[in-house]
């Protein structure tokens, strides 16, 4: 069963840095797109980042230039490090990642998310 667990988050004040990571484990053969979404009280879920296995990466305008996305592929792990943390982020991040499978046809790719981890910015 492939999983997608996440560590970090928590609070900081205005100006702050954090850094999350997610690592996907269990059995699969590939994973493909990473990213990170958020979802702040009373909003729908936005993506922050996100990263394919090349490395090439996209950014919401809202955080161009304070986050950044990478990941380790050996490592089936997703990092994003957050830096002039701003009271507007603070929201539950969560992770995605879009991991290919061995199906009883063939392969099939499926889509997965962390368990969300809660980033506070006090101001």
């Amino acid at each position: 069963q492939v999983q997608l667990v996440e560590s970090g988050g928590g609070l900081v004040e205005a100006g702050g840095s954090l850094s999350l990571s997610c690592a996907a484990s269990g059995s699969f053969l590939r994973v493909n797109v990473m990213g990170w979404y958020r979802q702040a009280p009373g909003n729908q879920r936005e993506l922050v980042a996100a990263i394919i296995n090349s490395g090439s990466t996209n950014y919401a305008d809202s955080v161009k230039g304070r986050f950044t996305i990478s990941r380790d592929n050996a490592k089936n792990t997703v990092y994003l490090q957050m830096n002039s943390l701003k009271p507007e982020d603070t929201a539950v991040y969560y992770c995605k990642a879009e991991i290919q499978e061995r199906t009883l046809a063939g392969t099939g790719t499926f889509l997965y998310w962390g368990q969300g981890t809660q980033v506070t910015v006090s101001s």
